[in-house]
């Protein structure tokens, strides 16, 4: 649906995108991540025909962005970080304007117009003017636009952007369906979205690509640092199965150092609270064993595992760590 080969773009003397090359598959929607400053909206605007790029080649839906830039638009429906709307327009007359723009025929208008309304959740504001909407709403306006022409890729630049926590959880869920009809590439700050809503991630650092794959695949990227465990029983008993476990005893080092180091148990009312960092000579692939082995002996002691959870490789942490590297290996290139 999407192919970027080698996509540079620049102002003057600054590289906003570096020989950016990846792909987007039809059906997928995809987590497009960066910091500030990374070039995420540069790319997008790019994608969506509204910037040139400098050089390189974009193609969408099979066309050309610079050379059949009207086919590729008319598969595009792009909703910017910051939407243009026109303020003194009511919704429903701004996005029937939007649509006719779009050349969506005439006899399919009202209800193309109708189903985006209802879909962003903006139906019950049709007549109010758009300048007397809330942020929040202006955002979802701007999602209605996105939609109103049924296009079979959305880019969207930010869209949970000036929402409140229920209006990003609906739109959270717009998103998984617009998956099912739409291919998506989904541009935010907001990790937990893409977690939530995207099959696949794109992470960009200083205008380069520095990792993509599936949100197991980012994850793996990172060997976890440790678990944070919720049981229930005796402290004693707990302590004993951290530490004198026979399954955990496999992945000691030679030297006989424990696979579990600093472990702590905190009570809270009536469970207990486990933290615990595994030992630098546990590999990845032993990790996800030993926890296996770990849970095994909590419930053979008799002790409810209320909750098992990695510390150390979430994405959070991933992207911090794969985004520092690439802004340190640049700024040393750079001097």
């Amino acid at each position: 649906m999407i192919t970027v080969d080698h996509l540079v773009k620049r102002y003057g003397a600054h590289v906003a995108v570096d020989d950016l090359s990846f792909g987007v598959e039809r059906g997928e929607v995809v987590g497009f991540l960066g910091p500030n400053g990374a070039g995420k909206s540069t790319t997008l605007r790019v994608l969506a025909g509204f910037l040139g790029p400098t050089s390189g080649k974009v193609t969408v839906a099979g066309h050309d962005i610079v050379e059949d830039s009207f086919a590729a638009r008319a598969s595009i429906g792009y909703m910017p970080e910051a939407v243009p709307l026109y303020q003194d327009m009511r919704v429903a007359e701004y996005l029937a304007f939007r649509a006719e723009l779009k050349r969506v025929p005439r006899k399919l208008r009202k209800a193309h117009v109708d189903d985006a309304m209802e879909r962003a959740h903006v139906s019950h504001v049709a007549t109010v003017l758009i300048g007397k909407l809330s942020k929040g709403f202006r955002q979802r306006v701007g999602l209605a636009d996105a939609l109103v022409a049924k296009p079979s890729l959305l880019i969207l630049d930010e869209p949970t952007a000036g929402l409140d926590p229920n209006e990003i959880r609906e739109v959270r869920d717009l998103l998984r369906d617009l998956g099912k009809e739409h291919t998506v590439l989904l541009s935010t700050h907001i990790l937990s979205e893409v977690e939530a809503a995207c099959s696949r991630v794109l992470v960009i650092a200083r205008g380069r690509l520095v990792a993509q794959g599936t949100l197991d695949e980012i994850h793996a990227r990172r060997r976890p640092l440790g678990l944070e465990l919720l049981l229930r029983g005796d402290e004693d008993d707990v302590r004993r199965a951290l530490t004198e476990s026979p399954g955990l005893a496999a992945y000691a080092s030679d030297a006989g150092k424990p696979a579990l180091t600093k472990v702590r148990v905190e009570s809270r009312g009536e469970l207990l609270a486990v933290s615990a960092g595994w030992a630098r000579h546990v590999s990845a692939a032993d990790i996800e064993r030993a926890t296996e082995e770990l849970v095994r002996a909590l419930v053979s002691a008799s002790i409810g595992v209320r909750e098992v959870k990695d510390v150390g490789n979430r994405l959070e942490e991933v992207f911090a760590e794969l985004t520092a590297s690439a802004n340190a290996g640049r700024e040393a290139g750079d001097a």
